[in-house]
């Protein structure tokens, strides 16, 4: 039986050190989790002159990656420095070392998750990654354990805090996205480069995980259709909310029979729909299952603590198959081969602007182009614009595939009475 565990960290910024007070100051917890010891030995760090907010001897501080892979004293590896090639080639190097890993790296997992978790098999290793997708909520371990008996048939969720954020402060204050931007970049929130949230990389790249563990197939990043938060405007979330609905950067991952699509783009949720009243950095995925029915896990998808507290989960997980020796036999091979929908098999309901020629016969030419394709509006509304010779109309569909709407939408941009597509937006969380 194991006496103790020592563990080493790669990083220490704000996960590292949510971890760090985790295991100090729970060290009561987990010695009856896992009836021993917890002792971190090594952190690896890029300045170990640097001030933290976390009391830590400098004897346990280095800079050299090697000093955490390749002692032979070390169990477990927590991977909390960011990066993806340079990471991933440490953690392959840990684990051809016998170190079982923890990461909160979604980047890594979503680019070389496959790749890594085979080497960890192989080496008799556990990698666990649950904090990579929405901090504190455990959804991963959700999917593997707590729904492995069920079929999932779709997964729809926020799962970005700072776009969340952004688009609750355009909603509630009307306030323009350049100034939401930087107030979360002031607070935190935001990066310095806000690219890979504003554009729904960050998103996509958990989708892909989520799919991945969901449907037990291999979803690649690239497999995720891809729109961000930029173009969104005030007119956009006025209209939505005048038809009753709300905006939010939804994830979706759906699957009907063998076959899958996997996005991330800002959609039009009802207001009563419970995704809808998740507000601010918090982070929420909606599960349906076709035994279970409908499931929402919820909580905060960031931050220093509720991430670390998912890290420090995965760590026990580590443990207690230490201590039963049963490390490296938790994954479990895909099931089924990747299948991904066409246009045609994706459909949904539609939300479209439109300004128009203000001249008699321009709304039944645009309804000659829906109707050609047996797609039928739900709401209308048209208006004039002030001081303009145009209207704008604002469209919501009846359910049309995806390959449909899109022929309709290049049609209508070369219609001789369409001055401007101004925006279009899917509808879900209504049934088909």
């Amino acid at each position: 039986m194991v006496q103790s565990i020592s563990v080493g960290l790669l990083g220490l910024g704000t996960v590292g050190s949510g971890v760090v007070k985790i295991i100090e100051n729970h060290q009561d917890r987990l010695m009856h989790q896992v009836g021993c010891p917890v002792k971190i030995k090594k952190i690896v760090v890029k300045d170990v002159n640097k001030d933290r907010d976390v009391k830590i001897d400098a004897s346990v501080l280095t800079t050299n990656v090697d000093d955490v892979i390749n002692d032979p004293d070390i169990d477990v590896i927590i991977e909390v420095m960011g990066g993806v090639d340079e990471t991933r080639s440490h953690i392959l190097d840990a684990l051809r070392n016998k170190k079982n890993i923890v990461t909160a790296n979604k980047d890594l997992m979503a680019l070389y998750g496959s790749e890594l978790l085979t080497v960890a098999a192989q080496n008799g290793c556990d990698i666990f990654y649950e904090a990579s997708v929405a901090g504190g909520i455990p959804i991963l371990r959700s999917l593997v354990d707590g729904l492995a008996s069920d079929r999932i048939t779709k997964m729809m969720g926020i799962v970005n805090g700072t776009t969340n954020f952004i688009l609750t402060k355009m909603n509630k204050f009307g306030s323009p996205y350049d100034e939401v931007l930087a107030e979360a970049q002031q607070l935190g929130y935001a990066e310095a480069d806000p690219t890979a949230d504003v554009e729904g990389l960050d998103a996509a790249r958990k989708m892909a995980i989520l799919a991945t563990l969901g449907f037990s197939m291999n979803i690649d990043l690239e497999d995720v259709s891809v729109k961000g938060i930029t173009d969104i405007t005030e007119e956009d979330l006025q209209y939505s909310k005048q038809l009753g609905y709300t905006m939010k950067l939804v994830g979706l991952a759906n699957r009907s029979g063998d076959r899958v699509e996997v996005s991330v783009q800002p959609t039009l949720l009802p207001e009563s729909h419970p995704l809808s009243s998740v507000n601010d950095e918090y982070n929420a995925v909606y599960v349906y299952g076709e035994a279970v029915g409908e499931t929402m896990f919820y909580g905060p998808g960031a931050g220093s603590l509720p991430t670390a507290t998912a890290v420090v989960s995965d760590l026990v997980g580590v443990m207690k198959n230490m201590r039963l020796g049963i490390n490296g036999n938790s994954f479990i091979t895909p099931q089924y081969d990747k299948q991904l929908k066409a246009a045609s098999e994706i459909l949904s309901k539609y939300f479209l602007r439109i300004h128009v020629k203000d001249q008699v016969g321009a709304f039944a030419k645009i309804t000659g182009l829906f109707t050609a394709r047996d797609v039928s509006f739900e709401k209308i509304l048209q208006l004039p614009l002030k001081e303009s010779d145009l209207a704008e109309i604002v469209l919501v569909t009846h359910h049309a595939s995806l390959q449909d709407y899109e022929q309709i939408l290049q049609q209508l941009r070369d219609l001789d009475v369409i001055y401007e597509v101004k925006s279009s937006y899917r509808i879900e969380g209504e049934s088909v």
